[in-house]
């Protein structure tokens, strides 16, 4: 299978609607849940109990190279960490593929160390107060999907994602067909195919195996959509 993983090169940090110029390093989101002990003499076994307690979304670090031009941006945090202003923070992951947007407070700011042969650095840390939002934008599903000589289980719906594909005990190979014209492109198996056109041939394992194969929908800038088909031979 393809991996799915993307280069984080291209991450931007905005604080009030500015991005802020020459980072080098943006912190991920990371939520954590309290954990209230509600243990008592009748706890089964002895064994500790716990239910969910409140959230919270950890601190936000940035870094990257000190630009005094940058007054929308750097300079801009600078002055509402001192006056404890809470700005909106957005962070827009590479290609749309995520944005997390949050109400923060700036916790820590630094400019400088001034080596005399590096450069002049910049970072800050910021609080996420209250609920955060995190979106990702979703790729295109499939309008159609057909394996030759095979049943799908259930019947395709566009929203369904894992399939059984029933299969006679005669067939050794089958073909999938997928349509979506308006995907930048799809994948059988890992193969580039034409929407609305059938794939290369697929081959099965012996009777009664089950062969598990993925349809992938990919566009620019969007999560891949996924379909799983589980080819089962009589």
């Amino acid at each position: 299978m393809t991996t799915a993983a993307k280069a984080a090169f291209g991450t931007a940090f905005q604080w009030n609607s500015q991005t802020v110029a020459e980072l080098t390093n943006i912190g991920g989101y990371e939520l954590s849940i309290d954990m209230i002990d509600v243990t008592n003499h009748q706890s089964t076994s002895g064994f500790k109990e716990f239910i969910a307690g409140l959230a919270e979304v950890g601190e936000v670090p940035i870094e990257g190279n000190f630009k005094y031009s940058d007054t929308a941006g750097q300079i801009a945090m600078i002055t509402d960490a001192a006056a404890k202003t809470s700005r909106t923070m957005v962070v827009t992951f590479p290609s749309s593929l995520g944005v997390l947007t949050a109400t923060a407070l700036i916790t820590k700011i630094k400019v400088g160390d001034n080596p005399h042969d590096g450069k002049i650095p910049f970072s800050a840390s910021v609080k996420i107060t209250g609920v955060p939002t995190f979106t990702v934008t979703a790729g295109e599903d499939l309008t159609n999907l057909a394996v030759t000589t095979g049943t799908l289980v259930p019947a395709f719906a566009a929203g369904t994602y894992t399939y059984v594909v029933n299969i006679g005990t005669g067939e050794t190979t089958v073909t999938v067909t997928p349509t979506c014209a308006a995907a930048d492109s799809i994948t059988v198996d890992g193969n580039t195919v034409a929407s609305g056109e059938a794939s290369s041939a697929v081959t099965l394992g012996s009777a009664g195996s089950i062969t598990t194969i993925e349809v992938v929908t990919i566009d620019a800038g969007k999560t891949n959509k996924v379909y799983t088909l589980h080819l089962t031979r009589a």
